[in-house]
């Protein structure tokens, strides 16, 4: 319905406008969803070993039941791996002996229904292969016989966890699973080190009150850890803080950054914008 607005004597006194309901993607839905479940178990993952989101990672391993999820994945594949900063995804089959699951019967719900044959039930349901829990995630039921009886297992009546495996965590959410390589390599160490100096200068200049668009030159004291990652992403540290020059030197005066497991002085200073090219 239209309405002048003028004639609305507050907008806590109106109705809400009726949704179109047809405008709603749920395809679009669907891709975001897994890219915020996806993107906040790999978090989840960093936190429990301790590794910064700052320090880049190789790669995430994610079964996919079907090519329909893994397309909807992949849409969203770079949002993910800009969100926990990781490198690459790799799309394995849900039975991959990589990632080995296990299922635990949610006595409180079988119990009452199958009290005679749990003890044996839940032997069975122990002992089910990766096919078998492959099928059972995808379909949502088990059929097991049991003492001659036939029993219906459904996804909510069990517990489906996956066993983490050397160099690799993994979370489990419902249907899906995410592994992640937790391997921090000197390669990614270096980059690592790269973005926390990124980070540091940009705190320096932001309390030294320069301006976004100021010219900087930026001096580091050399120790072993550090001066191989300064040196291999010089240009890239540079560009980031809008520095004309990122060196390594012996320096009296700096800042003194406490890193993860060592101590480096710093020292930022304003520097003259570089000459235009006649060019």
């Amino acid at each position: 319905m239209n309405m002048n607005t003028s004639e609305i004597p507050s907008v806590h006194l109106t109705d809400f406008p009726q949704p179109d309901e047809t405008l709603i993607d749920k395809a679009l839905e669907n891709r975001m969803r897994l890219a915020q479940q996806i993107s906040s178990m790999a978090l989840a993952l960093r936190r429990k070993v301790n590794i910064k989101v700052r320090q880049p990672l190789q790669m995430l391993m994610i079964p996919v039941p079907d090519q329909e999820e893994k397309k909807a994945i992949e849409a969203v594949q770079t949002l993910i791996l800009n969100e926990v900063n990781v490198k690459s995804v790799k799309y394995v089959d849900s039975t991959a002996e990589i990632i080995v699951k296990r299922v635990k019967p949610d006595f409180k719900k079988l119990g009452p229904r199958y009290g005679k044959i749990m003890k044996n039930l839940a032997a069975a349901i122990a002992a089910l292969t990766q096919e078998e829990i492959f099928e059972m995630e995808k379909t949502g039921a088990l059929k097991l016989t049991v003492q001659g009886q036939t029993a219906e297992i459904g996804l909510d009546e069990v517990e489906i966890f996956s066993e983490d495996i050397p160099g690799w965590l993994v979370a489990n959410e419902g249907r899906l699973t995410v592994a992640l390589d937790i391997t921090v390599t000197e390669e990614l160490k270096k980059e690592g080190i790269a973005r926390e100096l990124v980070n540091r200068i940009q705190n320096i200049r932001k309390a030294n009150g320069y301006e976004i668009t100021d010219k900087i030159r930026v001096v580091i004291q050399p120790n072993p850890i550090l001066a191989p990652a300064v040196e291999k992403y010089n240009q890239y540290i540079a560009a980031q803080v809008l520095a004309n020059s990122v060196t390594l030197a012996n320096i009296d005066e700096g800042i003194e950054l406490e890193m993860e497991d060592y101590r480096v002085k710093v020292r930022v200073e304003k520097d003259a914008p570089a000459p235009e090219s006649n060019q």
